[in-house]
């Protein structure tokens, strides 16, 4: 017989196992487990849960989620070194999800599938379970998709405040889900709401806010409230600085803001709040850009470079720190209504700081951020007319990785099917854009990258994969300018493409289009244009005053840790492995190579004890020199 506590109406379950034990007599032997994406995922709940049915051949698990979130572990033996005293320090006693650990090692049982529409990006590339179970599916269809896959568990982790309830983080699919899972209990199905109460996750009200009668099993156990996870904010390259301020320009006043998640995020972030507090700092780096006539008429149609007045409002899937800091910056400052909104978004993720800056809002200031549904926020259908005044001049940025010279998007699988990440809500705004009068979908890019000293361009003639069709091509943005394909034929939109390419690969993108007719035979890519070049961008951040830190939003990593990173990231950039031993030679006879005894000693490297370690050691001083 299970014990329950009934308190304030609210059944509270005793313990997780008790819980694990009703979901199985009540809904076993199949069950169908939902869980949010991202922070909200009940790990110990599900973990005990999993453990249950992997002991029991007799049940079989099916879990639905996405965002399925891992500590970070290092690709190397340097960034292990480097990842193991940082993951102590900032994650302490996070519990991991034992699933991902299982199908990590190919050790997942037979009874039990894991179901993502969206993964951490680039963490599944080489597992062919987690590729062969995906599901690709839109955000705004993710609730109709699982309910069709015959979801019988709903279980999240939930916040607490003075005796009332909130999804917090996760109400997106949550709200959307449980009405059509309530109306087959309705007719007879067993079908369970589970909440795992967790005291230092931040209350969001309303909508997010719900009743704990909502539960059909409530856990709060003190030993579950373990470290939430926490994203920490990433280094800020010169390439996202420049893809920052370019995209800064395009939103107007007035209008509506939608950023994602990541460094380019946080760049965007930081240059409209420079835009908005430094002004004349802000447009005298634009004034270094020397824009073309057509994008500087493009700005001043769609955007601007002048502070913000009325400021912007915030719809996104998505809440981030950068919108706490344009929140926080004066930037998103337009309310609209009903209830004076300052910000619609659906779930939310970031670092430690973030989750505090939540916590330490006060209740104005929280019920301005309204959680909700994504419905509500990631397209129009529903109360239509009320989004469309809502969204006035939207500005809807996300991240592709790969573009086409005829303006396709690639963000979330590479060309041979694998699955990078996932589709999201990033069609659904780009959608958004077209259908709503005065919107833009603007694209950021980096229109190159580097790997082990090798360049290779990110805007090719054609890949075997869009998420975003060319049909709906509209604003890409590189580090090297703006491109501007809505309504244009396709030569315009490959001359544009060419305006924003690296300058090294604008040859053979200009013969490939000229193959496929798309340019004529004698067609030259203008000089302004030639001039796109890293030397460029490094003379641009000369004259930029400071004004492109690289943790523009606050950072997890100490000042000893933000030289390691930085020199890590410039092996693995620059580094190939044949090159290790010339490397490790040639800083031996560096004289300058001195001064980084704390370095290495955080690295456990001070006293190397055999080969490997002694060549880690030079390759790390190496780098550490040439990023100095």
């Amino acid at each position: 017989m299970i014990k329950r506590v009934i308190l304030s109406e609210v059944m509270l379950v005793q313990n997780i196992q008790q819980a694990v034990e009703t979901v199985v007599g009540q809904v076993g032997p199949v069950i169908r487990l939902a869980i949010p994406l991202g922070l909200g995922k009940p790990n110990a709940f599900v973990n005990a849960l999993y453990a249950r049915v992997k002991a029991d051949p007799a049940l079989r698990l099916e879990i639905y989620t996405a965002l399925s979130l891992s500590k970070p572990r290092g690709g190397g033996e340097l960034e292990q070194r480097f990842l193991g005293p940082f993951v102590e320090r900032v994650y302490g006693d996070y519990e991991e999800l034992q699933y991902l650990k299982d199908r990590r090692a190919g050790a997942l049982p037979g009874n039990i599938a894991i179901h993502e529409f969206f993964f951490q990006p680039a963490s599944q590339l080489a597992n062919a379970d987690a590729q062969q179970h995906y599901i690709s599916s839109n955000y705004t269809h993710v609730a109709r998709d699982l309910n069709a896959r015959g979801v019988n568990v709903l279980a999240q982790m939930v916040a607490v405040q003075d005796g009332r309830y909130s999804l917090s983080c996760n109400p997106e699919v949550t709200l959307d889900l449980l009405p059509l899972m309530q109306q087959r209990k309705a007719q007879g199905e067993a079908i369970m709401l589970v909440g795992q109460v967790h005291h230092a996750l931040p209350f969001m009200a309303n909508d997010a806010e719900v009743a704990g009668s909502l539960f059909d099993a409530l856990v709060d156990e003190p030993a579950a409230n373990t470290a939430l996870f926490s994203v920490p904010n990433m280094p800020v390259t010169l390439q996202d600085h420049c893809i920052g301020l370019h995209a800064s320009m395009l939103v107007k006043d007035g209008g509506t803001l939608q950023i994602g998640i990541g460094s380019l995020g946080d760049a965007v972030a930081h240059h409209l709040l420079l835009r908005q507090n430094q002004s004349q700092a802000y447009q005298a780096i634009v004034q270094q850009l020397d824009l073309p006539a057509n994008v500087r008429e493009l700005v001043q149609q769609e955007g601007g470079i002048g502070p913000f007045s009325e400021g912007v409002y915030a719809c996104s899937e998505m809440i981030t720190e950068a919108m706490l800091a344009l929140l926080q910056g004066g930037v998103i400052k337009r309310h609209v209504q009903p209830g004076n909104v300052l910000v619609h978004g659906g779930f939310f993720l970031g670092s430690n700081a973030f989750y505090q800056g939540l916590r330490d809002l006060t209740d104005v200031q929280r019920d301005a951020i309204h959680m909700t549904r994504i419905s509500e926020v990631n397209h129009l259908y529903g109360d239509e007319d009320r989004k469309r005044q809502q969204r006035q001049h939207a500005r809807f940025i996300n991240t592709i990785f790969t573009a086409t010279a005829l303006g396709a998007g690639v963000s979330d699988q590479l060309d041979d099917g694998r699955v990078l990440s996932g589709v999201g809500g990033q069609y659904n705004f780009v959608s958004q854009a077209h259908e709503l009068a005065g919107a833009r979908s603007i694209l950021l890019l980096r229109s190159w990258r580097e790997r082990g000293s090798e360049a290779a361009s990110n805007i090719v003639w054609q890949y075997a994969h869009a998420t975003i069709p060319r049909h709906l091509r509209d604003i890409i943005v590189t580090e090297y300018g703006i491109a501007d394909l809505r309504g244009r034929s396709d030569r315009e939109v490959v001359e544009a493409m060419l305006s924003v390419t690296d300058a090294r690969f604008q040859a053979g993108l200009v013969k490939q289009a000229q193959a496929a007719g798309k340019l004529p035979a004698d067609y030259r890519v203008p000089d302004q244009f030639r001039r796109n070049t890293p030397a460029r961008l490094d003379a641009l951040r000369a004259a930029s005053l400071g004004s492109f830190p690289e943790f523009p939003l606050g950072c997890d990593f100490d000042p000893l840790e933000q030289a390691l990173l930085k020199a890590l990231r410039w092996l693995k950039e620059k580094a190939q492995p044949r090159h290790f031993l010339e490397l490790g030679r040639r800083v031996l006879e560096e004289a300058d190579a001195q001064g980084f005894d704390d370095h290495l000693k955080r690295m456990g490297l001070a006293k190397p004890v055999n080969f490997k370690q002694k060549l880690e050691r030079s390759l790390l001083l190496a780098a550490l020199v040439a990023t100095r």
